[in-house]
């Protein structure tokens, strides 16, 4: 059996990796071994950190919940347990973006949160 020379498929995965690489700094853009880790690593952060951002954005939101809340003499909790007892079934990410843009619109969000303890 001859022998198989792998010179076209080894170029083609080499020049993804480095094509993967580019822009990033020294020889991590040049040189295939280096250029094959940092491509790895940034892979892993890439697949961690679509994750976190959700953990992020959550808390962020929560953050803004909050501060409305409080404007409006609630805590945060007191707030959403409010809402839920009121049947209100608003997200959060919606009632942080209506507690920056529309403050008289989260006002009726906690007056309906108060009433509902009643």
């Amino acid at each position: 059996m001859p022998r198989v020379k792998g010179g076209t498929v080894t170029r083609k995965r080499r020049k993804k990796v480095i094509k993967l690489a580019k822009g990033y700094y020294g020889s991590k853009h040049t040189l295939y071994k280096v250029a094959n880790q940092a491509v790895m690593k940034s892979g892993m952060y890439a697949y961690r950190d679509r994750r976190n951002k959700k953990r992020v954005f959550r808390k962020l939101w929560i953050t803004r919940i909050n501060a409305a809340a409080r404007m409006n003499g609630l805590s945060y909790s007191r707030l959403m347990h409010g809402l839920k007892l009121a049947g209100i079934d608003v997200n959060r990410k919606m009632l942080a973006d209506i507690a920056v843009t529309d403050a008289k619109a989260f006002a009726q969000f906690a007056d309906a949160a108060k009433k509902s303890f009643k």
